[in-house]
């Protein structure tokens, strides 16, 4: 069970900057935290802002293998210049053995995807979190990104652990002023229109006639169930 030090609610943190909330983090959970990333459009500035305060906290990555060439880039150029401890998670099963057994789950409707993210998401998360022994989890999802997210409050306690998230309320514009005040970089993709990255066969660079949210599995659906019960999410 969690113990919290300083009992405050979800309420009282959403008072507080993002700074604060990682620091009342670290006041309850010292080093008992990992971090979490995709090296995605605008992972920078949650690796920052954690790693200033946590510099060899854990980061764990999950890599499904189908990632953007782009994606390593910006995961190695990140890593040297912040010096990450980035801890990679993968699925048990190869993405050419997937294949063979179950054809492309992606182009498979709901059902496909929610497999697809079973084994090449959840499992590798949920083997993460087993090894790491961590109480907490720092995440950078925010209630701008998706109509899923909206209502996610600065901390709960998820799938046994608790998950704080620093960033939640912060708008698209703050996450720029933030990037360009540290000098930090956007993934090499935002220039090519995607405003959000997963595998190069579900994202979709955003177009006029197109909500951020729908450029990602093909507008079937936005959580990879990450960031919900992972039973909900598809989870094992």
């Amino acid at each position: 069970m969690n113990i919290i030090k300083e009992k405050v609610t979800s309420h009282d943190l959403e008072k507080k900057s993002a700074h604060q909330r990682i620091d009342w983090a670290i006041q309850n959970f010292s080093q008992n935290i990992f971090l979490s990333t995709s090296f995605g459009i605008q992972s920078a500035v949650m690796l920052h802002i954690i790693t200033q305060k946590i510099p060899h906290i854990p980061i764990v990555f999950i890599d499904t293998g189908y990632l953007f060439p782009e994606t390593y880039e910006f995961a190695e150029t990140l890593s040297k210049r912040l010096k990450l401890k980035v801890l990679t998670f993968k699925s048990l099963v190869e993405p050419k053995q997937q294949e063979l057994k179950y054809g492309k789950l992606w182009e498979q409707g709901i059902e496909g995807l929610n497999k697809y993210n079973k084994l090449n998401k959840i499992e590798p998360m949920k083997r993460a979190i087993k090894e790491l022994n961590k109480k907490a989890w720092f995440a950078g999802i925010r209630r701008e990104q998706s109509q899923s997210r909206e209502e996610k409050p600065v901390v709960e306690i998820q799938n046994n652990i608790t998950k704080i998230y620093p960033i939640i309320d912060w708008d698209d514009r703050k996450i720029d002023i933030y990037l360009k005040k540290n000098n930090l970089p956007y993934h090499p993709l935002w220039n090519k229109g995607y405003v959000s990255v997963g595998d190069w066969h579900s994202s979709k660079p955003l177009t006029s006639n197109m909500k951020p949210e729908e450029t990602r599995f093909n507008g079937i659906k936005r959580e990879c169930g990450l960031h919900l019960d992972f039973d909900q999410g598809g989870g094992i």
